[in-house]
């Protein structure tokens, strides 16, 4: 058998046919890493670091020599390992990458070929995916964002909207955070804003490859938790045109209190605290003696009027608002409601 080389290009319109192996050590895979890809490491972490030393300080041949000596032990067990994830996806062929596509996936492919796997190798690695991801945010794309107050149930008005065959990505969703101070909560560890702009380009890709169809989007600050929206695709949402679903305050404060109201009271007054200076000291001390009281309503229409004024004042902050902005009147953040108002849009 050979192996084959292929581009980014030829990954793109194969890569649901491949079981994607990431060589790379652990600590490169968990910074960020394609997605769907598995990391099954040459080195560890601290192997990696050694091999990497001795190619700086002595030269190419000590550091191959030194890593025959980590690797060869372990060939039956990373052939094993191997073998039993293609179990699972025996329909597929194999691509190997490494971070520019050297000797770290030469030496694996070299392996898994000898085995008698059907090996592709990534030209230039992750380096390359990596560049790709980063092309995607320059191009342009037909989005329509999904704006309102906090408490309007956008997010499940946006899967509403996918469940009807319209193109979306949920930003929310990449990013493990609901976008505020106390968005972070019960949530899983975000990822690094590396990996997140993977995710993202990939999404992209996706709804943008076959057709032109708008692609629907929640309206974000460009930080949503700890990681940021790409400047150049930040820039074409905020030029996007802006459907605001515009629901009466106490049916914003009843929602937020079915998502929120069961919540950990320390971690609320800890998320209050982090927002003290803008929501201002008197507002932040009555809100934290209503929480400590559990009179999370009262608390709750505190933080919603402190959240409404700030997005008032960014979505004044968009260029030629007046033509981007549809408003949409409705009683109430019933998402399956919603979505017949929206039907006209969509």
């Amino acid at each position: 058998m050979s192996i084959k080389r292929i581009s980014i290009d030829e990954f793109l319109e194969t890569k649901q046919n491949l079981i994607i192996l990431d060589v790379r050590s652990p600590l490169e895979f968990d910074h960020a890493h394609i997605p769907n890809a598995v990391n099954t490491p040459l080195f560890t972490n601290e192997e990696r670091k050694i091999v990497g030393t001795l190619y700086k300080q002595e030269g190419k041949h000590a550091a191959i020599k030194t890593g025959l000596g980590f690797f060869g032990v372990k060939m039956k067990h990373y052939v094993e390992n191997v073998e039993s994830i293609y179990k699972i996806n025996s329909t597929k062929k194999i691509l190997v990458h490494c971070w520019r596509g050297g000797m770290r996936s030469a030496a694996i492919a070299w392996l898994l070929d000898l085995y008698g796997f059907e090996v592709r190798v990534l030209n230039r690695g992750y380096k390359e995916y990596r560049t790709w991801s980063l092309c995607q945010f320059e191009k342009s794309y037909n989005f329509k964002i999904l704006g309102g107050f906090t408490g309007s149930s956008k997010t499940e008005l946006l899967a509403e909207i996918k469940k009807n065959n319209n193109a979306t990505i949920d930003l929310e969703f990449l990013a493990n955070h609901k976008g505020s101070a106390f968005g972070g909560i019960g949530q899983p560890n975000q990822p690094s804003q590396e990996m997140f702009e993977n995710l993202l380009a990939k999404e992209l890709y996706q709804n943008s490859m076959h057709s032109n169809k708008p692609i629907w989007i929640e309206d974000e600050s460009q930080r949503i938790g700890r990681v940021n929206l790409p400047h150049s695709l930040w820039k074409q949402i905020r030029k996007s045109p802006l459907y605001f679903i515009d629901i009466p305050f106490e049916k914003r404060a009843a929602y937020i209190l079915q998502q929120y109201g069961t919540l950990n009271i320390d971690l609320l007054i800890t998320a209050t605290e982090r927002i003290s200076k803008r929501l201002g000291p008197n507002e932040t001390k009555i809100c934290i003696n209503y929480l400590k009281e559990n009179k999370i309503t009262e608390a709750i229409k505190i933080l919603l009027s402190y959240y409404d004024k700030g997005y008032v004042k960014a979505m004044n902050q968009r260029e030629t608002l007046q033509e981007q902005l549809t408003t949409i009147s409705s009683p109430t953040f019933n998402p399956i409601q919603n979505i017949k108002l929206l039907k006209n849009y969509l």
